[in-house]
């Protein structure tokens, strides 16, 4: 009977083992999902600025139509995150997920065969669209695998660093498809990818519990768009049109209406797309900030260097991406060590240090001027990305953290629309400076001022709001 006994004792030992084991292959292979679909994400973001040369010799169109074709994808990223992230709330992150992936891959197909601007700007819209869809869900589909909090921290880590590696290696692979292929195949690229992730998301993620009782606010959605929309437009055309132009100016009055009705919406809405109750939680309110900030920097900088390597220092496409690479090898590997950083010395400490970082990087540059060696800018450009490196993944665990587990799917949309809202001023600001050649270097120098005023600015709100919170 002894022997007997020993067996029933171990057995379910042995099957709770092999239980854990699939869980954490489960696990993992999610994370490889969701790290596709943020990488795809990022990875259009940057491939179509060494593009941009191409592109506007083959479909024509001056600085402010190239500034669309960059802004039209941000623009309905940020303006359709939150109610994506809703959605995924309500009816579940993994369907929404996977039909945002899928939405993707086609609307980069339509990209590839556009035969002129306005079509490829309507389908960069699209894929803007599938953005949104994608990045609030993968983040909820992590929190949903990763019920740790030091494990999802981690897990954030490696998707944050597969989407910097995308983000980084943007121009570069799409320098090289452009010399070899065309610039159409930029956008090709995303098919494999879109059908792996689809593959292992249908494959291998969980569903997540559905909330019936979110609707969809689209009165809300309307105005964010029409509220980003007008604001984009007026800053592009502000450096086209000189900013004491009446259309320019009706522009931010529009813009600035839309903004209150939204907000005013938000406040009366049953069911609101941004529930302005999760902004009383200090630092929910202080990271969603800094998102923002960083973006405008980085984003913006990255546009403007983009045509700064090609127009003024006449670097070919594959050139341009070649001189990105070093960033990759900041970006990569400060993702992988800022949540370890973050255990010893606190997030918001993590995130002030990578914004000063980047800060420091953006002022060491102010020197840069036609002709300007690369090599005395390279270091600038490892600590700017290094920076934002660092900050990216504690910053999203601790937006995340700061919200209830019912509010996951709407507190990434809002991390994640604030940091496009930033994306789509900086590339719109910063364009409209160097908009006119003779002046190029005037706004790129401006550019780089503005870019280390924001992050010091968001350097200082996080470290101040965490103290004073901490005082409490």
């Amino acid at each position: 009977m002894q022997p007997t006994s020993l067996n029933v004792r171990h057995t379910p030992d042995r099957r709770a083992t092999s239980h854990q084991q699939t869980s954490g292959l489960a696990a993992t292979l999610t994370l490889a999902a969701m790290s596709l679909g943020y990488g795809v994400v990022q990875l259009d973001v940057t491939i179509v600025n060494t593009a941009l040369n191409a592109i506007g010799a083959s479909l024509g169109g001056g600085v402010a139509e190239l500034q669309w074709v960059v802004s039209a994808y941000t623009i309905a990223f940020a303006a359709f995150i939150l109610t994506a992230g809703a959605l995924g709330d309500r009816i579940g992150a993994k369907r929404i997920f996977m039909a945002g992936f899928a939405i993707f891959t086609a609307a980069s197909v339509a990209c590839a065969v556009a035969p002129d601007a306005a079509t490829l700007i309507a389908a960069r819209c699209v894929q803007g669209l599938a953005a949104a869809i994608l990045v609030p869900n993968s983040l909820a589909l992590l929190r949903h695998a990763y019920e740790d909090e030091k494990a999802r921290g981690r897990a954030v880590g490696v998707w944050a660093a597969g989407a910097s590696l995308a983000l980084t290696a943007g121009p570069f692979v799409g320098g090289g498809l452009i010399a070899l292929v065309g610039w159409r195949a930029i956008f090709l690229v995303n098919l494999p990818i879109g059908l792996a992730g689809l593959w292992l998301a249908w494959r291998f993620a969980s569903e997540t519990t559905r909330h019936q009782q979110h609707r969809l606010d689209l009165p809300g959605q309307v105005a964010a768009i029409a509220a980003l929309g007008t604001l984009a437009g007026a800053l592009i055309k502000g450096g086209a049109l000189g900013w004491g132009n009446p259309f320019v100016i009706a522009g931010f009055a529009l813009a600035a209406v839309f903004s209150v009705l939204f907000v005013w919406r938000e406040a009366r809405a049953p069911q609101p797309m941004l529930p302005l109750s999760l902004f009383r939680h200090r630092m929910f309110a202080l990271t969603s900030l800094v998102g923002l900030l960083v973006n405008v920097a980085f984003y913006g900088l990255i546009f403007v260097l983009s045509l700064y390597f090609q127009q003024v220092n006449g670097l070919s496409a594959f050139a341009t991406g070649l001189a990105f690479v070093p960033m990759l090898g900041a970006v990569l590997p400060a993702n992988l060590i800022a949540p370890h950083v973050a255990e010893r010395i606190g997030a918001p400490a993590t995130i002030a240090l990578g914004a000063a970082l980047s800060a420091t990087g953006c002022l060491a540059m102010l020197f840069i001027g036609p002709g300007t060696s690369y090599l005395a800018i390279c270091l600038q450009l490892l600590a700017m990305s290094g920076g934002l490196g660092l900050l990216v993944p504690p910053l999203t665990s601790a937006l995340l953290g700061s919200a209830e587990p019912h509010h996951a799917g709407i507190a990434a949309g809002v991390l994640n629309a604030t940091r496009q809202t930033g994306s789509v001023l900086g590339v719109a600001l910063f364009g409209s400076m160097v908009s006119r050649s003779a002046a190029f270097i005037t706004g790129l120098h401006a550019a780089l001022v503005i870019s280390a005023g924001v992050l010091l600015a968001a350097a200082a709100l996080i470290w101040i709001g965490a103290w004073s919170q901490a005082r409490r």
